[in-house]
């Protein structure tokens, strides 16, 4: 069921949203948070579309906040609050409200989405594309436990990094990081397995590509040895190889689905190792809404290397600006063998 209106306001919306349940046959309300999407026109559709996927798995208030503050003094003078109330199937397994905001009101979205917060629900805050730089003291991200960003949406992925990494605030998070999931489960299983001091790294991918860069600084910081960042072909992240003294443990995925699995003494083997899509990311980041640690400590130990490759504009194999050469953590952080590369999801 769905319900259009204008030039509305917030107790409207949540009348709507009762008397939508009703007519549906669903008064109880069974959701379990409240997703805002920060997001424009152009993008609203793909991140609606992957948060009620989404809800099926964590069902939600979705609340998509798209911001049109006119560009004109006249069209920002006129602020005007119209919205869409979804219920039912197309809303997936919870409800959704469309927030359109015009005029001087988009520089005061909070101001509607707090009243139409579920109580005593958690909120998680997602920014598809375009992020504040600072989301924890962004105006909706402080209402929210958990923010969700984007670097690989940037025009400059790893600069964004920078970014996320310098305004960082508990309960941050990005889709970069998440997309790292698989990859650092498989390389954490290797490596509980018996091998020799690993000595060096090297992790293949996309240039500008913010997954491959993490990966590259999350191992240096686990692992205490020097990481290579190599550019190839893609997609996404290709190769990581771990070198010991007993061989190489490579986990390498030339087709972006098939992974083939290398670990010295032992048969080679092939692993499903596919991208997802974003309704699965949203998913997996919805299933904890408490600070990641292991995010924060990667994006940290990575700041300053990022910023001085990013200055310098150095590449890697002609990666360009945003290729992490080398990240090399302090001697004192050097393992005296190999290490676990522990994950935190």
């Amino acid at each position: 069921m769905k319900i259009d209106l204008t030039d509305t306001t917030s107790a409207r919306i949540n009348t709507g949203l009762i008397d939508a349940r009703r007519a549906i046959g669903t008064p109880a309300v069974g959701m379990v948070l409240t997703l805002v999407i920060v997001t424009d026109e152009g993008s609203a559709y793909d991140a609606l579309k992957a948060a009620h996927e989404a809800s099926r798995e964590h069902p939600s208030r979705i609340l998509a906040v798209i911001k049109r503050p006119g560009r004109s003094p006249r069209e920002r003078a006129g602020a005007r609050l119209d919205a869409e109330v979804v219920v039912g199937d197309e809303a997936g397994t919870g409800e959704t409200v469309v927030l359109r905001m015009h005029g001087e009101l988009a520089n005061h979205a909070e101001s509607v989405v707090l009243p139409l917060l579920l109580p005593d629900a958690p909120v998680v805050c997602w920014w598809p594309d375009q992020a504040p730089e600072k989301a924890g003291t962004d105006p909706l991200g402080r209402l929210a436990q958990r923010r969700i960003t984007d670097a690989s949406s940037a025009e400059d992925p790893v600069g964004s990094l920078v970014v996320r990494a310098e305004g960082y605030t508990p309960g941050d998070t990005d889709l970069a990081w998440t997309r790292l999931t698989p990859w650092r489960s498989m390389l954490a299983a290797a490596l509980d397995q018996k091998h020799s001091a690993i000595t060096s790294a090297a992790v293949e991918g996309e240039a500008y590509n913010a997954s491959t860069e993490l990966l590259a600084l999350w191992l240096a910081d686990r692992l205490g040895v020097e990481v290579e960042r190599k550019v190839s072909d893609g997609p996404g992240i290709t190769a990581v190889r771990l070198f010991t003294g007993d061989g190489d443990i490579c986990l390498d995925r030339s087709d972006g689905r098939l992974a083939e699995l290398s670990v010295p003494g032992q048969p080679d083997r092939h692993v499903a190792l596919k991208r997802r899509e974003t309704a699965e990311l949203i998913a997996e980041e919805l299933r904890r809404l408490d600070p990641d640690d292991i995010y924060r400590a990667t994006v940290k130990f990575g700041v300053k290397h990022l910023v001085s490759t990013a200055r310098s504009g150095k590449g890697t194999d002609g990666g360009g600006p945003t290729a992490a050469a080398r990240a090399t953590p302090p001697a004192a952080k050097k393992a005296a063998s190999g290490g676990k590369a522990a994950t935190s999801k």
